[in-house]
């Protein structure tokens, strides 16, 4: 299942870029539906144009019933591994599941950060797929629904965000 993630977050890209880096950040999103509050891994940042970050989200939704069958919604957890370019404002992602590697493949993703003025546009592209007989476009549907309520709640969280770390 391809898919596609578009957030206005309001602020300038350097700005959500140091917010990407930043663990209050990932501590900052706790309300959302569908995901754990997130958790900053590692950070590996020379000060040039390259950074590395790995960062751990737990699902937290509901799964059809069909697809808790073959999967349980408290092994649903994964780390997104990342290169931010800041020159390109480009980030390679890959996801790496904690569990079911045999059952879920994410695609090489990337996310672009687009300034947009005092706005940026961050668009994540993905693959996912899921290899569970009967069930795995329902298990896609969740996964990718999952990232998208969080998204929301990150968009609405990011401008309180940014006004409280200034």
């Amino acid at each position: 299942m391809r898919f596609r993630i578009e957030q206005r977050l309001a602020a300038p890209v350097e700005r959500v870029e140091a917010a990407l880096l930043d663990p209050d950040w990932y501590r900052a999103v706790t309300d959302s539906p569908a995901v754990w509050a997130p958790e900053l891994l590692d950070v590996a940042d020379d000060g040039g144009s390259r950074v590395d970050l790995r960062v751990r989200y737990r699902f937290r939704g509901t799964l059809n019933p069909a697809a808790a069958k073959v999967v349980s919604a408290d092994k649903l957890s994964m780390v997104h591994v990342s290169a931010l370019d800041r020159v390109s404002h480009v980030i390679d992602l890959r996801i790496e599941p904690d569990h079911y590697a045999d059952r879920l493949r994410f695609g090489g993703g990337s996310v672009v950060l687009q300034p947009e003025g005092d706005v940026t546009l961050r668009v994540l592209d993905g693959d996912l797929k899921v290899k569970v007989p009967l069930v795995a476009g329902k298990v896609e549907g969740a996964v990718v629904s999952g990232l998208r309520q969080h998204a929301a709640v990150e968009e609405r969280v990011f401008a309180a965000f940014v006004a409280s770390t200034r």
